[in-house]
């Protein structure tokens, strides 16, 4: 064969591969057998994809990791007698004279933002990442001094009983060379962790919009 069939050949096969391509294309599309297509949107923060019902950060899931800690008060809350209710997370330390009380208010904001009948299905829950000092008595003067005694009860223990808490949720201890992170975490009425706000991406409305859409969901 000449060089110059060759280039013909060539030149034929180039222009038939855009029809090829077209024509796999619409068979793949008219194959009802073959997997639905993914729908994928922009989010808010200009990443790709799936949409999401919710306005906070959908954390992986993860099976339940329940625990059983004494609050201000002495009480015993265990979250696997939670099962029903949303329980909203969040890590404080009672001597916090900035990030915590911000965290408290935020709070109280949603769940006044609910109607009654919301709010009777969640629980709110402060967790003491700095054991050594928190103390039943510091804990029940931050919850009357931040006005928030009656939305929050907060949970108090001893390191190795919050330790394994603080690992499941991705809390960090306050320290002397650490500052705990400021995070809302909600979980679901199955107890799973379902949504992470970290606090400079959290708003009363955000939070409320999604502790609605956990609320809404059967268990």
């Amino acid at each position: 064969m000449t060089s110059r069939a060759r280039l013909v050949l060539i030149v034929i096969a180039a222009l038939a591969l855009p029809t090829a391509v077209v024509a796999g294309l619409a068979a793949r599309s008219s194959d009802s057998s073959g997997p639905a297509a993914i729908v994928e949107d922009v989010n808010s923060n200009g990443t790709s994809g799936p949409v999401s019902p919710f306005k906070g950060a959908v954390r992986p899931p993860a099976p339940p990791a329940d625990f059983a800690l004494r609050d201000q008060n002495g009480d015993l809350v265990q979250l696997a007698r939670l099962r029903g209710t949303v329980v909203v997370l969040t890590p404080l330390y009672t001597h916090c004279q900035d990030l915590c009380p911000l965290t408290a208010q935020q709070v109280r904001g949603a769940l006044d933002d609910l109607s009654g009948d919301q709010r009777k299905g969640v629980r709110a829950l402060a967790l003491s990442v700095d054991p050594a000092n928190d103390t039943p008595d510091s804990a029940r003067r931050f919850l009357v001094q931040r006005r928030v005694s009656g939305y929050l009860d907060f949970l108090l223990g001893a390191p190795r009983d919050l330790g394994p808490v603080w690992r499941h949720y991705g809390f960090a201890p306050q320290t002397k060379d650490q500052t705990h992170n400021s995070y809302v975490v909600l979980i679901d009425k199955q107890g799973r962790q379902r949504v992470g706000f970290p606090i400079d991406h959290l708003t009363p409305e955000d939070l409320a919009h999604d502790i609605r859409v956990l609320l809404a969901q059967r268990v």
